[in-house]
Order: structure tokens, then C-alpha cells, then sequence
């Protein structure tokens, strides 16, 4: 995996984490629902209402601190991609000591040496027994607008796959915005399985999905904040924009027969255009070309009359 290059930004404070796993005493465990754990007891109270869930104490393997948790019963939850740079990715190895291993997918940035994983196990290092190579590391700072504070949360992941995705999503994103916009997004944990070597092996895989927006508005340039909290209503707005309304009294008035006056009406009825004006208007227009169409025809100047066939 190539480095992304990130500027150092101001961001907002860390309010908590968003997790794909917990912990049974020492035990670690995967979830298929969003763990939300935070040093705050108001915000994990206020995710478990919104999520499901009982909210309890717990404390982080290697460390006496005690947080709040709540393993939630939901698999997607809204967020908000803020301006600026959210995502950075590595290869990282850690250890009761802390990291041991930060890798670019390159250079080893600790030791400054070639990537360790890849000079002794090649291309698909990452195939490797966890905790012999360097563990795909992504993390993903967004805003969740429905719970209390203007502080961030930090999704992390270290999926190799998942990774990848992640990338290519927010590279695409901030083409669009340039990191200046807001874009709402689903994190949602998807189930997948991978079969190799005649094992199948399952794992989840956290996905980011454009909410409420098409590729089109995403990429169309920075969003404010309004649209962004609200998706929905930018495309009910264009939405509720009509196309021009036909102009069916002078489609009427180009009417040589009874017949195409009815089609004018059943065009602006198809349309949910008619009116009780427009109804009397086009009855009108049918009365008047009946009339034309019936009455003896009159002779040019010529002694010629219209539609004359000549045998």
C-alpha cells in the first residue's frame, strides 16, 4: 500500500472511538455492531440511545483508565466527513511498549529502513499470522451529528481490505471538495469471507457510503454544513423544481382538428396540468375548429377551392 501524504491540520478534540471489536477480560472479540466507547459517560449513554445497547464501565487492555462503552445493536450509523484531511493509514506492529513498527508501506518510519514486512514475506505480506507482520492501520476522524459536542470520533479499522477502500473513497471525496466541505456519510460494517488455501475464512469489513448525495453532488464542491446535516433535501429540492409547463392554449390554437385538440388535452391531463380554465379553453378551441372544418369552403381569386382534387 503506497503512503497518502497528509498536512498537519487543527482538529477538533477526540470525543471517543468507534469500534468493529471488544474485549472479554482478555479476550478479544469481533462485533457485527458498531462498539462506541468514550471517556464520556453522556456521550455513550446518548449512542446507546440512539443504537441500542447498555451502556457500562470498562477499561482498555493496558490501561488502568476507566471509559464508557456500549456494544450497540446497530451495523450502520450516520456521520459527517468534515473539512480537512480525515483518513491516515499505516502499517503499524505494537506492543505492551507501544509502537514498534510504523510503516508508509515503504519505509519503515521508526527505524527508517525498507518495509520489514514485505523484504522477508513479499508482495502478500499481509497474509502473514497476525503478529508477525505489521497490521493494516486505518483510521477515519468523523463528526457524529446526533450526538452532543462539536468534537470528533475516530473510526479505526486495520482490515487490509477495507483499507484500500477507504482510500480510494476519501481520495475521491476530497477531489471533489478539496477538504473544505462537509460530506454525509454511512459507516457500515459489512460481513465478508475470503476462501484461500481451501480455508474460508470470514471477517468484517467497515465501508464507507455516500449518504443522502449522489456522486454527482459529492463531487460537485464543497458542501455547507445545512445540506450536509440535511442530504435529503438538496435533491427533494431539485426534485420540487417542475419543468417548464407546455404552453397548451398555443398548442391548442396550432390545431388544424378535433383530434389534435384532444391530444392537447390529454397531454396536459397525462401532466396533471389541467385546470378548470384550461378545460373550458381547449372546448372552446374544439368548437371553433369544427366549425371551420365544417362550413362550405369559399373559392380564391383564382375560382380554385382548398383541397381541391384535380382528376
Amino acid at each position: 500500500m503506497g503512503s497518502r501524504l497528509r498536512n498537519i491540520q487543527a482538529r477538533a478534540a477526540e470525543h471517543g472511538r468507534l469500534r468493529t471489536g471488544y474485549t472479554q477480560g482478555t479476550r478479544p472479540m469481533r462485533s457485527a455492531t458498531w462498539v462506541v466507547t468514550s471517556h464520556s459517560e453522556e456521550h455513550v449513554q446518548t449512542a446507546a440511545g440512539l443504537w441500542g445497547g447498555e451502556p457500562e464501565q470498562w477499561s482498555p487492555l493496558n490501561s488502568t483508565i476507566p471509559q464508557w462503552r456500549v456494544i450497540t445493536k446497530a451495523s450502520s450509523i450516520e456521520a459527517l466527513i468534515t473539512p480537512g484531511d480525515p483518513l491516515n493509514q499505516y502499517n503499524e506492529m505494537w506492543s505492551k511498549g507501544g509502537c514498534q513498527r510504523r510503516c508508509d508501506g515503504e519505509t519503515e518510519l521508526i527505524s527508517r529502513q525498507a518495509c520489514l514486512c514485505a523484504a522477508r514475506f513479499g508482495e502478500d505480506w499481509h497474509l502473514q499470522k497476525k503478529g508477525t507482520v505489521c497490521s493494516t492501520t486505518s483510521r477515519l476522524n468523523v463528526m457524529l451529528p446526533d450526538l452532543s459536542g462539536m468534537g470528533m470520533w475516530r473510526a479505526e479499522t486495520h482490515s487490509f481490505y477495507a483499507a484500500q477502500e477507504w482510500g480510494g473513497m476519501v481520495d475521491m471525496i476530497l477531489s471533489g471538495t478539496n477538504g473544505k466541505g462537509f460530506i454525509p456519510v454511512t459507516l457500515r460494517i459489512e460481513p465478508r469471507q475470503r476462501v484461500a488455501n481451501g480455508e474460508t475464512k470470514k471477517f468484517p469489513v467497515v465501508v464507507v457510503e455516500l449518504r443522502g448525495v449522489t456522486p454527482r453532488q459529492a463531487l460537485a464542491g464543497p458542501m455547507n454544513a445545512t445540506t450536509a446535516l440535511n442530504p435529503g433535501s438538496a435533491g427533494q429540492a431539485v426534485a420540487a423544481i417542475e419543468a417548464p409547463r407546455p404552453d397548451y392554449l398555443a398548442d391548442a390554437q396550432a390545431a388544424l382538428t378535433v383530434d389534435d385538440v384532444q391530444d392537447v388535452y390529454r397531454d396536459a391531463h397525462a401532466a396533471g396540468h389541467l385546470t378548470d380554465d384550461l378545460i373550458a379553453a381547449l372546448k372552446t378551441r374544439a368548437d371553433e375548429v369544427k366549425a371551420e372544418t365544417t362550413k362550405e369552403p369559399v373559392p380564391d381569386e383564382d375560382g380554385a377551392y382548398p383541397a381541391e382534387v384535380v382528376g
